[in-house]
Protein backbone atom coordinates (compact mmCIF):
# COMPACT_ATOMS: atom_id res chain seq x y z
CA UNK A 1 0.00 0.00 0.00
CA UNK A 2 1.41 3.64 -0.89
CA UNK A 3 0.93 6.51 1.26
CA UNK A 4 0.31 10.02 -0.50
CA UNK A 5 1.74 13.39 1.20
CA UNK A 6 -0.98 15.59 0.61
CA UNK A 7 0.11 18.70 1.80
CA UNK A 8 1.17 20.88 -1.13
CA UNK A 9 4.81 21.94 -2.16
CA UNK A 10 5.15 24.99 -1.28
CA UNK A 11 8.93 25.53 -2.43
CA UNK A 12 7.88 27.27 -5.63
CA UNK A 13 6.16 30.25 -4.17
CA UNK A 14 9.32 30.95 -2.20
CA UNK A 15 11.13 31.08 -4.93
CA UNK A 16 9.01 33.20 -6.76
CA UNK A 17 7.90 35.68 -3.80
CA UNK A 18 9.54 38.43 -2.39
CA UNK A 19 9.01 39.26 1.75
CA UNK A 20 6.11 36.65 1.56
CA UNK A 21 8.05 34.34 3.34
CA UNK A 22 6.38 34.12 6.20
CA UNK A 23 2.92 33.95 4.37
CA UNK A 24 4.01 30.75 3.03
CA UNK A 25 5.63 29.35 6.11
CA UNK A 26 1.87 30.04 7.41
CA UNK A 27 -0.05 28.51 4.45
CA UNK A 28 2.45 25.43 5.32
CA UNK A 29 1.83 25.22 8.67
CA UNK A 30 -1.86 25.73 8.20
CA UNK A 31 -1.66 22.72 5.97
CA UNK A 32 0.56 20.74 8.08
CA UNK A 33 -1.57 20.73 10.84
CA UNK A 34 -4.74 18.83 9.51
CA UNK A 35 -4.37 16.31 12.29
CA UNK A 36 -5.61 19.05 14.80
CA UNK A 37 -8.63 20.49 13.10
CA UNK A 38 -11.39 18.55 14.02
CA UNK A 39 -11.87 19.59 17.77
CA UNK A 40 -13.18 21.46 19.08
CA UNK A 41 -14.76 23.07 16.28
CA UNK A 42 -14.62 26.82 15.80
CA UNK A 43 -15.50 30.34 14.04
CA UNK A 44 -13.11 33.23 13.05
CA UNK A 45 -15.12 36.38 12.41
CA UNK A 46 -14.09 39.30 10.78
CA UNK A 47 -15.87 41.86 12.95
CA UNK A 48 -14.72 45.31 11.79
CA UNK A 49 -11.75 46.29 9.52
CA UNK A 50 -8.95 45.68 12.38
CA UNK A 51 -11.50 43.29 15.04
CA UNK A 52 -12.10 39.52 14.86
CA UNK A 53 -13.43 36.95 16.86
CA UNK A 54 -12.33 33.56 17.59
CA UNK A 55 -15.50 31.43 18.71
CA UNK A 56 -14.66 27.42 20.10
CA UNK A 57 -17.32 25.44 20.90
CA UNK A 58 -16.42 23.97 24.88
CA UNK A 59 -19.49 22.53 25.60
CA UNK A 60 -19.73 20.92 29.01
CA UNK A 61 -16.16 22.98 29.85
CA UNK A 62 -16.25 25.26 33.10
CA UNK A 63 -14.19 28.56 32.59
CA UNK A 64 -11.67 27.13 35.54
CA UNK A 65 -10.72 23.89 32.89
CA UNK A 66 -9.95 26.16 30.02
CA UNK A 67 -6.90 28.12 29.73
CA UNK A 68 -5.44 30.70 27.19
CA UNK A 69 -2.43 31.70 26.35
CA UNK A 70 -0.75 34.83 24.00
CA UNK A 71 2.83 34.24 23.39
CA UNK A 72 4.38 36.79 20.59
CA UNK A 73 2.26 35.37 17.44
CA UNK A 74 0.76 32.17 18.89
CA UNK A 75 -2.38 31.87 20.62
CA UNK A 76 -2.81 28.65 22.50
CA UNK A 77 -6.09 27.67 23.85
CA UNK A 78 -6.47 24.36 26.53
CA UNK A 79 -9.52 22.71 27.90
CA UNK A 80 -8.59 20.06 29.96
CA UNK A 81 -11.62 18.58 31.99
CA UNK A 82 -11.48 17.42 35.82
CA UNK A 83 -12.39 13.81 36.79
CA UNK A 84 -15.80 12.91 37.08
CA UNK A 85 -16.32 11.74 40.69
CA UNK A 86 -20.12 10.58 39.40
CA UNK A 87 -20.75 7.15 37.73
CA UNK A 88 -23.47 7.96 34.64
CA UNK A 89 -24.37 5.29 32.41
CA UNK A 90 -24.55 6.90 29.03
CA UNK A 91 -27.10 5.20 26.59
CA UNK A 92 -25.07 7.46 23.76
CA UNK A 93 -22.63 10.16 24.77
CA UNK A 94 -22.43 12.41 22.10
CA UNK A 95 -20.90 16.10 24.02
CA UNK A 96 -17.11 15.04 24.01
CA UNK A 97 -15.40 15.37 27.13
CA UNK A 98 -12.07 15.03 26.25
CA UNK A 99 -9.05 17.84 26.86
CA UNK A 100 -7.88 19.51 23.80
CA UNK A 101 -5.18 22.04 23.03
CA UNK A 102 -5.64 24.81 20.01
CA UNK A 103 -2.77 26.94 18.42
CA UNK A 104 -4.06 30.17 16.18
CA UNK A 105 -0.83 31.67 14.38
CA UNK A 106 -1.25 34.93 14.85
CA UNK A 107 -0.90 37.72 12.17
CA UNK A 108 1.70 40.89 12.84
CA UNK A 109 0.52 43.50 15.03
CA UNK A 110 -2.97 41.35 15.99
CA UNK A 111 -3.55 40.79 20.27
CA UNK A 112 -5.77 39.36 22.50
CA UNK A 113 -7.93 41.97 23.69
CA UNK A 114 -10.53 39.78 25.51
CA UNK A 115 -12.29 36.58 26.35
CA UNK A 116 -15.72 35.45 27.57
CA UNK A 117 -17.63 31.77 27.67
CA UNK A 118 -21.19 32.17 27.34
CA UNK A 119 -23.47 28.94 26.37
CA UNK A 120 -20.75 26.69 25.96
CA UNK A 121 -19.06 28.82 23.60
CA UNK A 122 -15.91 30.20 24.01
CA UNK A 123 -15.37 34.19 22.56
CA UNK A 124 -11.58 35.24 21.86
CA UNK A 125 -11.83 38.74 20.48
CA UNK A 126 -8.72 40.10 19.06
CA UNK A 127 -7.36 43.09 17.27
CA UNK A 128 -5.05 44.35 14.98
CA UNK A 129 -3.16 47.34 16.19
CA UNK A 130 -0.39 48.74 12.75
CA UNK A 131 2.00 51.20 14.34
CA UNK A 132 2.13 54.60 12.45
CA UNK A 133 5.57 53.97 11.13
CA UNK A 134 4.18 50.40 9.64
CA UNK A 135 0.48 52.22 7.59
CA UNK A 136 0.55 52.98 4.60
CA UNK A 137 1.97 56.80 3.65
CA UNK A 138 2.21 58.99 0.23
CA UNK A 139 5.65 59.59 -0.83
CA UNK A 140 6.15 62.96 -2.61
CA UNK A 141 8.12 62.58 -5.86
CA UNK A 142 10.35 65.92 -6.87
CA UNK A 143 11.17 66.82 -9.99
CA UNK A 144 15.56 67.49 -10.33
CA UNK A 145 14.94 68.54 -13.87
CA UNK A 146 15.45 72.31 -13.56
CA UNK A 147 15.74 74.25 -17.06
CA UNK A 148 17.67 77.21 -16.19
Amino acid sequence: MRNFNLTPDLAPLYRSAIGFDRLAQLAEHAAANNANSGYPPYNIELLGENRYRITMAVAGFAMSELDIMSEGEKLLVKGNKTAKTDERKYLHQGIAERGFERTFQLADYVRVVGAELEHGLLNIDLVREIPEAMKPRKIDIVSTNTLG
